[in-house]
Protein backbone atom coordinates (compact mmCIF):
# COMPACT_ATOMS: atom_id res chain seq x y z
CA UNK A 1 0.00 0.00 0.00
CA UNK A 2 2.74 2.36 1.22
CA UNK A 3 4.66 1.88 -2.20
CA UNK A 4 1.28 2.26 -4.37
CA UNK A 5 0.21 5.34 -2.36
CA UNK A 6 3.51 6.88 -2.96
CA UNK A 7 3.32 6.18 -6.98
CA UNK A 8 -0.29 7.75 -6.85
CA UNK A 9 1.17 10.91 -5.23
CA UNK A 10 3.82 11.58 -7.42
CA UNK A 11 2.16 10.60 -10.47
CA UNK A 12 -0.87 13.10 -9.37
CA UNK A 13 1.88 15.36 -8.19
CA UNK A 14 3.45 15.81 -11.54
CA UNK A 15 0.43 16.11 -13.38
CA UNK A 16 -0.71 18.99 -11.42
CA UNK A 17 2.20 20.80 -11.76
CA UNK A 18 1.43 20.58 -15.80
CA UNK A 19 -1.94 22.31 -14.69
CA UNK A 20 -0.67 24.82 -12.05
CA UNK A 21 2.18 26.18 -13.72
CA UNK A 22 -0.74 27.39 -16.49
CA UNK A 23 -2.72 28.98 -13.82
CA UNK A 24 0.47 31.13 -12.32
CA UNK A 25 1.78 32.11 -15.84
CA UNK A 26 -1.79 32.98 -17.08
CA UNK A 27 -2.13 35.19 -13.37
CA UNK A 28 1.87 36.59 -14.21
CA UNK A 29 2.33 36.92 -17.74
CA UNK A 30 0.11 35.46 -20.32
CA UNK A 31 -2.23 38.52 -20.70
CA UNK A 32 0.09 40.65 -22.13
CA UNK A 33 2.30 38.48 -24.29
CA UNK A 34 -0.64 36.64 -25.80
CA UNK A 35 -3.55 39.67 -25.81
CA UNK A 36 -1.37 42.90 -25.90
CA UNK A 37 -3.94 44.34 -27.92
CA UNK A 38 -6.19 43.97 -25.12
CA UNK A 39 -6.68 46.61 -22.32
CA UNK A 40 -4.57 44.99 -18.72
CA UNK A 41 -7.62 43.91 -17.07
CA UNK A 42 -9.05 42.27 -20.62
CA UNK A 43 -6.30 40.74 -20.75
CA UNK A 44 -5.71 39.09 -17.64
CA UNK A 45 -9.79 37.58 -18.33
CA UNK A 46 -8.41 36.59 -21.76
CA UNK A 47 -5.95 34.74 -19.87
CA UNK A 48 -7.98 33.06 -17.61
CA UNK A 49 -10.39 32.22 -20.27
CA UNK A 50 -7.56 30.23 -21.96
CA UNK A 51 -7.36 28.92 -17.98
CA UNK A 52 -10.82 28.30 -17.88
CA UNK A 53 -10.68 25.98 -21.13
CA UNK A 54 -8.74 23.20 -19.12
CA UNK A 55 -11.57 22.80 -16.67
CA UNK A 56 -13.88 22.56 -19.47
CA UNK A 57 -11.86 19.45 -21.44
CA UNK A 58 -11.59 17.69 -18.12
CA UNK A 59 -15.23 16.55 -18.11
CA UNK A 60 -14.55 15.15 -21.42
CA UNK A 61 -10.87 13.69 -20.44
CA UNK A 62 -12.88 11.59 -17.74
CA UNK A 63 -15.36 10.72 -20.10
CA UNK A 64 -12.91 9.09 -22.26
CA UNK A 65 -10.46 7.61 -20.09
CA UNK A 66 -13.39 6.55 -17.22
CA UNK A 67 -13.93 4.58 -20.66
CA UNK A 68 -10.84 2.65 -20.48
CA UNK A 69 -10.72 3.04 -16.93
CA UNK A 70 -13.96 0.53 -16.12
CA UNK A 71 -13.37 -1.37 -19.31
CA UNK A 72 -9.60 -2.16 -19.63
CA UNK A 73 -8.64 -0.98 -16.06
CA UNK A 74 -7.53 1.82 -13.86
CA UNK A 75 -3.39 1.43 -14.38
CA UNK A 76 -3.28 1.95 -18.40
CA UNK A 77 -5.35 4.95 -17.71
CA UNK A 78 -2.73 6.38 -15.04
CA UNK A 79 0.15 6.46 -18.26
CA UNK A 80 -2.06 8.02 -21.10
CA UNK A 81 -3.11 10.61 -18.85
CA UNK A 82 0.85 11.03 -18.02
CA UNK A 83 1.83 11.41 -21.04
CA UNK A 84 -1.02 13.40 -22.65
CA UNK A 85 -0.68 16.28 -20.29
CA UNK A 86 2.82 16.05 -19.63
CA UNK A 87 3.49 16.36 -23.59
CA UNK A 88 0.89 19.48 -24.18
CA UNK A 89 2.31 21.39 -20.90
CA UNK A 90 6.35 21.11 -22.79
CA UNK A 91 4.19 22.44 -26.26
CA UNK A 92 3.34 25.29 -24.28
CA UNK A 93 6.24 26.47 -22.92
CA UNK A 94 7.58 26.74 -26.66
CA UNK A 95 4.60 28.61 -28.19
CA UNK A 96 5.79 31.65 -29.87
CA UNK A 97 4.12 34.93 -28.64
CA UNK A 98 1.44 36.77 -30.18
CA UNK A 99 4.40 39.57 -31.65
CA UNK A 100 5.85 36.63 -33.32
CA UNK A 101 3.29 35.00 -35.21
CA UNK A 102 0.02 37.19 -34.45
CA UNK A 103 -3.86 35.23 -33.53
CA UNK A 104 -1.99 32.13 -34.04
CA UNK A 105 -0.47 32.30 -30.71
CA UNK A 106 -3.60 32.50 -28.87
CA UNK A 107 -5.32 30.01 -30.91
CA UNK A 108 -1.96 27.04 -30.11
CA UNK A 109 -2.37 28.14 -26.48
CA UNK A 110 -6.16 27.42 -26.43
CA UNK A 111 -5.24 23.46 -28.12
CA UNK A 112 -3.12 22.70 -25.93
CA UNK A 113 -4.93 23.82 -22.64
CA UNK A 114 -7.10 22.09 -23.91
CA UNK A 115 -5.06 18.73 -24.10
CA UNK A 116 -3.81 19.59 -20.62
CA UNK A 117 -7.52 19.30 -18.99
CA UNK A 118 -7.90 16.19 -21.57
CA UNK A 119 -5.02 14.53 -19.79
CA UNK A 120 -5.91 15.46 -16.41
CA UNK A 121 -9.60 14.93 -16.72
CA UNK A 122 -8.35 10.87 -16.78
CA UNK A 123 -5.18 11.28 -13.84
CA UNK A 124 -7.92 11.97 -11.23
CA UNK A 125 -10.35 8.82 -11.45
CA UNK A 126 -7.18 6.52 -12.41
CA UNK A 127 -5.29 7.47 -9.62
CA UNK A 128 -7.36 7.59 -6.81
CA UNK A 129 -9.21 4.55 -7.84
CA UNK A 130 -6.62 2.41 -8.37
CA UNK A 131 -5.35 3.27 -4.09
CA UNK A 132 -8.99 3.38 -2.98
CA UNK A 133 -9.30 -0.35 -4.28
CA UNK A 134 -6.23 -1.64 -2.84
CA UNK A 135 -7.11 0.00 0.42
CA UNK A 136 -8.22 -2.04 3.20
CA UNK A 137 -11.66 -0.80 4.01
CA UNK A 138 -11.04 0.32 7.64
CA UNK A 139 -8.11 2.78 6.50
CA UNK A 140 -9.55 3.67 3.26
CA UNK A 141 -9.53 7.11 4.10
CA UNK A 142 -6.38 7.44 4.65
CA UNK A 143 -4.45 5.42 2.04
CA UNK A 144 -6.77 7.32 -0.45
CA UNK A 145 -5.12 10.68 0.92
CA UNK A 146 -1.94 10.29 -0.61
CA UNK A 147 -3.16 10.84 -4.13
CA UNK A 148 -5.26 13.90 -3.11
CA UNK A 149 -1.70 15.48 -1.46
CA UNK A 150 -0.83 15.53 -5.21
CA UNK A 151 -2.00 18.74 -5.89
CA UNK A 152 -0.61 20.33 -3.26
CA UNK A 153 2.97 19.14 -4.10
CA UNK A 154 2.06 19.73 -7.72
CA UNK A 155 1.03 23.37 -6.87
CA UNK A 156 4.10 23.83 -4.37
CA UNK A 157 6.77 22.84 -7.44
CA UNK A 158 5.01 24.82 -9.90
CA UNK A 159 4.70 27.60 -8.01
CA UNK A 160 8.62 26.94 -6.40
CA UNK A 161 10.09 27.04 -9.58
CA UNK A 162 8.25 30.63 -10.49
CA UNK A 163 9.09 31.71 -7.51
CA UNK A 164 12.65 30.87 -7.97
CA UNK A 165 12.95 32.22 -11.32
CA UNK A 166 11.32 35.53 -10.68
CA UNK A 167 13.08 36.53 -7.80
CA UNK A 168 16.18 35.64 -9.47
CA UNK A 169 15.95 36.99 -13.13
CA UNK A 170 14.52 40.97 -14.08
CA UNK A 171 11.12 41.41 -15.18
CA UNK A 172 11.96 41.52 -19.31
CA UNK A 173 14.28 38.44 -18.37
CA UNK A 174 11.24 36.43 -16.91
CA UNK A 175 8.47 37.95 -19.48
CA UNK A 176 10.90 37.22 -22.33
CA UNK A 177 11.90 33.57 -21.78
CA UNK A 178 11.96 33.14 -17.77
CA UNK A 179 7.95 31.59 -17.47
CA UNK A 180 9.12 29.22 -19.92
CA UNK A 181 11.32 26.89 -18.28
CA UNK A 182 8.59 25.73 -16.17
CA UNK A 183 6.66 24.19 -18.77
CA UNK A 184 10.40 22.11 -19.83
CA UNK A 185 10.95 21.00 -16.61
CA UNK A 186 7.50 19.07 -17.07
CA UNK A 187 8.72 17.17 -19.77
CA UNK A 188 11.57 15.84 -16.78
CA UNK A 189 9.05 15.22 -14.52
CA UNK A 190 6.91 13.14 -16.92
CA UNK A 191 9.70 10.33 -17.62
CA UNK A 192 10.22 10.33 -14.11
CA UNK A 193 6.35 9.64 -13.65
CA UNK A 194 6.39 6.97 -15.84
CA UNK A 195 9.15 5.21 -14.41
CA UNK A 196 7.38 5.47 -11.27
CA UNK A 197 3.90 3.95 -12.69
CA UNK A 198 5.70 0.92 -14.78
CA UNK A 199 5.43 -1.56 -11.49
CA UNK A 200 2.00 -0.53 -10.32
CA UNK A 201 -0.43 -3.68 -10.97
CA UNK A 202 -4.09 -3.73 -11.83
CA UNK A 203 -6.86 -3.16 -9.01
CA UNK A 204 -8.38 -5.84 -7.64
CA UNK A 205 -12.10 -4.49 -7.32
CA UNK A 206 -11.86 -4.44 -11.24
CA UNK A 207 -10.70 -7.58 -11.56
CA UNK A 208 -13.48 -8.86 -9.40
CA UNK A 209 -16.21 -7.58 -12.21
CA UNK A 210 -17.29 -10.42 -14.24
CA UNK A 211 -19.51 -7.67 -16.25
CA UNK A 212 -17.95 -4.69 -17.61
CA UNK A 213 -20.09 -1.81 -18.23
CA UNK A 214 -20.22 -1.95 -22.63
CA UNK A 215 -20.72 2.00 -22.41
CA UNK A 216 -19.77 3.17 -18.98
CA UNK A 217 -21.70 6.99 -19.79
CA UNK A 218 -24.50 5.45 -20.53
CA UNK A 219 -25.21 3.60 -17.86
CA UNK A 220 -23.82 6.96 -15.45
CA UNK A 221 -26.44 8.64 -17.33
CA UNK A 222 -28.68 6.43 -17.09
CA UNK A 223 -28.92 5.31 -13.60
CA UNK A 224 -26.62 7.82 -11.59
CA UNK A 225 -27.44 11.40 -13.41
CA UNK A 226 -28.24 12.34 -10.01
CA UNK A 227 -25.67 11.43 -7.65
CA UNK A 228 -23.18 12.73 -11.04
CA UNK A 229 -25.04 16.57 -10.41
CA UNK A 230 -24.46 16.55 -6.54
CA UNK A 231 -21.27 15.52 -6.32
CA UNK A 232 -20.73 18.45 -9.05
CA UNK A 233 -22.12 20.64 -6.93
CA UNK A 234 -21.02 19.51 -3.79
CA UNK A 235 -17.14 19.79 -5.43
CA UNK A 236 -17.45 23.11 -6.88
CA UNK A 237 -16.52 25.37 -3.42
CA UNK A 238 -13.41 23.52 -3.03
CA UNK A 239 -11.96 24.30 -6.40
CA UNK A 240 -13.54 27.76 -6.36
CA UNK A 241 -12.00 28.56 -2.92
CA UNK A 242 -8.42 26.88 -4.14
CA UNK A 243 -8.39 29.12 -8.00
CA UNK A 244 -9.42 31.92 -5.89
CA UNK A 245 -6.85 31.49 -3.35
CA UNK A 246 -4.07 30.38 -5.80
CA UNK A 247 -4.95 32.09 -8.87
CA UNK A 248 -7.11 34.91 -8.51
CA UNK A 249 -5.39 36.42 -6.13
CA UNK A 250 -2.30 36.13 -7.14
CA UNK A 251 -3.46 38.50 -10.27
CA UNK A 252 -5.03 40.61 -8.20
CA UNK A 253 -2.38 41.04 -5.60
CA UNK A 254 0.10 41.69 -7.91
CA UNK A 255 -2.00 44.03 -10.41
CA UNK A 256 -3.99 45.83 -7.73
CA UNK A 257 -2.63 45.97 -5.04
CA UNK A 258 1.23 46.35 -6.07
CA UNK A 259 2.34 43.73 -4.30
CA UNK A 260 5.68 41.71 -5.62
CA UNK A 261 5.37 38.35 -7.21
CA UNK A 262 7.51 37.01 -4.63
CA UNK A 263 5.44 38.34 -1.68
CA UNK A 264 2.35 36.51 -3.52
CA UNK A 265 3.76 33.61 -4.56
CA UNK A 266 5.36 32.98 -1.17
CA UNK A 267 1.93 33.56 1.10
CA UNK A 268 0.31 31.58 -1.24
CA UNK A 269 2.93 28.99 -0.98
CA UNK A 270 3.32 29.08 2.56
CA UNK A 271 -0.86 28.49 3.16
CA UNK A 272 -0.78 25.61 1.12
CA UNK A 273 1.94 23.74 2.78
CA UNK A 274 0.01 23.37 5.73
CA UNK A 275 -2.94 22.47 3.50
CA UNK A 276 -0.97 19.52 2.30
CA UNK A 277 0.22 18.43 5.48
CA UNK A 278 -2.88 18.54 6.79
CA UNK A 279 -4.46 16.06 4.33
CA UNK A 280 -3.47 12.89 6.09
CA UNK A 281 -4.75 13.49 9.23
CA UNK A 282 -8.18 15.16 8.30
CA UNK A 283 -8.24 11.87 6.32
CA UNK A 284 -7.72 9.48 8.82
CA UNK A 285 -10.74 11.47 11.16
CA UNK A 286 -12.91 10.25 8.13
CA UNK A 287 -12.10 6.68 8.50
CA UNK A 288 -13.07 7.18 12.51
CA UNK A 289 -16.41 9.94 12.13
CA UNK A 290 -17.22 9.84 8.19
CA UNK A 291 -16.90 11.35 4.78
CA UNK A 292 -19.91 13.32 4.81
CA UNK A 293 -19.62 15.38 8.63
CA UNK A 294 -16.11 16.29 7.58
CA UNK A 295 -17.33 17.94 3.84
CA UNK A 296 -20.25 19.19 5.59
CA UNK A 297 -18.11 21.16 8.04
CA UNK A 298 -15.57 22.32 5.98
CA UNK A 299 -18.49 24.03 3.71
CA UNK A 300 -20.02 25.85 6.68
CA UNK A 301 -16.74 26.56 7.51
CA UNK A 302 -15.88 27.96 3.90
CA UNK A 303 -19.26 30.16 3.89
CA UNK A 304 -17.85 31.50 7.29
CA UNK A 305 -15.06 32.79 5.89
CA UNK A 306 -15.32 34.25 2.19
CA UNK A 307 -15.68 38.14 3.36
CA UNK A 308 -12.68 37.70 6.30
CA UNK A 309 -10.19 36.20 3.50
CA UNK A 310 -11.41 38.88 0.53
CA UNK A 311 -10.50 41.40 3.61
CA UNK A 312 -7.57 40.34 5.06
CA UNK A 313 -6.24 40.42 1.15
CA UNK A 314 -7.10 43.35 0.40
CA UNK A 315 -4.51 44.70 3.24
CA UNK A 316 -1.96 44.21 1.06
CA UNK A 317 0.22 42.95 4.45
CA UNK A 318 1.85 39.38 3.82
CA UNK A 319 0.75 38.43 6.98
CA UNK A 320 -2.33 39.19 6.70
CA UNK A 321 -2.86 37.73 3.27
CA UNK A 322 -1.15 34.49 4.91
CA UNK A 323 -3.44 34.28 7.19
CA UNK A 324 -6.21 34.76 5.31
CA UNK A 325 -5.63 32.02 2.55
CA UNK A 326 -4.84 29.56 5.32
CA UNK A 327 -8.16 29.78 6.85
CA UNK A 328 -9.49 29.03 3.54
CA UNK A 329 -7.87 26.16 2.51
CA UNK A 330 -8.25 24.45 5.85
CA UNK A 331 -11.96 25.00 5.37
CA UNK A 332 -10.84 23.23 1.85
CA UNK A 333 -8.67 20.43 3.11
CA UNK A 334 -11.57 19.34 5.29
CA UNK A 335 -13.71 18.65 2.75
CA UNK A 336 -11.06 17.62 -0.04
CA UNK A 337 -9.08 15.35 2.11
CA UNK A 338 -11.37 12.76 2.29
CA UNK A 339 -13.35 12.72 -1.29
CA UNK A 340 -10.02 10.23 -2.76
CA UNK A 341 -12.64 7.70 -0.59
CA UNK A 342 -15.37 9.39 -0.56
CA UNK A 343 -16.31 9.66 -4.06
CA UNK A 344 -15.26 5.70 -5.47
CA UNK A 345 -17.60 4.80 -2.24
CA UNK A 346 -20.52 6.75 -4.03
CA UNK A 347 -20.61 4.69 -7.40
CA UNK A 348 -21.10 0.92 -8.07
CA UNK A 349 -17.43 -0.61 -9.37
CA UNK A 350 -18.67 -1.29 -12.90
CA UNK A 351 -18.48 2.44 -13.99
CA UNK A 352 -16.78 4.02 -10.99
CA UNK A 353 -13.92 5.55 -12.99
CA UNK A 354 -16.37 7.37 -15.07
CA UNK A 355 -19.03 8.26 -12.75
CA UNK A 356 -16.65 9.29 -10.18
CA UNK A 357 -14.00 11.47 -12.32
CA UNK A 358 -16.62 12.83 -14.18
CA UNK A 359 -18.66 13.64 -11.13
CA UNK A 360 -15.12 15.27 -10.00
CA UNK A 361 -14.24 17.35 -13.35
CA UNK A 362 -17.52 18.89 -13.55
CA UNK A 363 -17.61 20.85 -9.80
CA UNK A 364 -14.29 21.97 -11.75
CA UNK A 365 -16.00 23.42 -14.77
CA UNK A 366 -18.40 25.17 -12.06
CA UNK A 367 -16.03 26.23 -9.62
CA UNK A 368 -12.64 26.76 -11.03
CA UNK A 369 -13.31 27.70 -14.29
CA UNK A 370 -15.89 30.37 -13.55
CA UNK A 371 -13.95 31.49 -10.13
CA UNK A 372 -11.02 33.66 -12.17
CA UNK A 373 -12.80 35.22 -14.38
CA UNK A 374 -16.11 36.20 -12.66
CA UNK A 375 -13.82 36.97 -9.61
CA UNK A 376 -11.71 39.35 -11.71
CA UNK A 377 -14.33 41.12 -13.56
CA UNK A 378 -16.28 41.73 -9.91
CA UNK A 379 -13.27 43.08 -8.17
CA UNK A 380 -12.80 45.61 -11.32
CA UNK A 381 -16.18 47.53 -10.46
CA UNK A 382 -15.33 47.44 -6.58
CA UNK A 383 -13.23 49.38 -4.19
CA UNK A 384 -10.36 48.28 -2.27
CA UNK A 385 -11.43 45.20 -0.80
CA UNK A 386 -13.30 43.25 -3.14
CA UNK A 387 -16.50 42.33 -1.40
CA UNK A 388 -18.21 41.42 -4.45
CA UNK A 389 -15.86 38.33 -4.62
CA UNK A 390 -16.42 37.64 -0.56
CA UNK A 391 -19.78 37.29 -1.49
CA UNK A 392 -19.60 35.11 -4.43
CA UNK A 393 -17.37 32.40 -3.01
CA UNK A 394 -20.16 32.73 -0.16
CA UNK A 395 -23.18 31.53 -1.89
CA UNK A 396 -20.88 28.73 -4.04
CA UNK A 397 -20.45 27.41 -0.12
CA UNK A 398 -23.70 27.75 0.29
CA UNK A 399 -24.74 25.72 -2.91
CA UNK A 400 -22.20 23.20 -2.25
CA UNK A 401 -23.46 22.68 1.35
CA UNK A 402 -26.90 21.52 0.28
CA UNK A 403 -25.37 19.18 -2.07
CA UNK A 404 -23.63 17.61 0.85
CA UNK A 405 -26.35 17.73 2.64
CA UNK A 406 -27.86 15.40 -0.01
CA UNK A 407 -25.22 12.91 -0.33
CA UNK A 408 -25.45 9.82 1.68
CA UNK A 409 -22.55 8.44 4.38
CA UNK A 410 -20.26 5.72 2.18
CA UNK A 411 -18.01 5.47 5.39
CA UNK A 412 -17.31 1.10 5.71
CA UNK A 413 -18.95 0.10 8.98
CA UNK A 414 -16.93 -2.22 11.45
CA UNK A 415 -18.87 -5.41 9.89
CA UNK A 416 -18.55 -5.67 6.54
CA UNK A 417 -20.99 -3.74 3.99
CA UNK A 418 -21.86 -4.11 0.55
CA UNK A 419 -20.76 -1.30 -1.04
CA UNK A 420 -23.16 1.37 -1.74
CA UNK A 421 -24.67 2.50 -5.90
CA UNK A 422 -27.18 4.49 -5.53
CA UNK A 423 -28.39 6.52 -8.38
Amino acid sequence: MLRLAAASLAGTAIEFYDFFVYGTAAALVLGPLFFPTFSPVAGTLAAFGTFGVGFVARPLGSILFGHFGDRRGRRPVLVASLLLTGASTVAVGCVPSYGSIGVAAPVLLLVLRFLQGLGLGGEWGGAVLLTAEHAPAGRRGLWSSFPQIGPAVGFLLANGVMLALSATLTDAQFAQWGWRVPFWVAGALALGGLWLRSSLVESPRFLEIDDHARVPLAEVVRDHWRLVLLTAGALSVGYAIFYAVTTWSLAYGTERLGVGRTEMLACIMAAVVVKGSLTPLVALLSDRYGRRPLCLLGCAAAALWMFPMVALLATGAPLLMFLGFLGALLAFVTMFAVLGAYLPELYEPRVRCTGAAVGYNLGGVLGGALTPIVATALAEHGGRVPWGVGAYLTGVALFSLGCFALLPETRPLAVAVPEPAIG
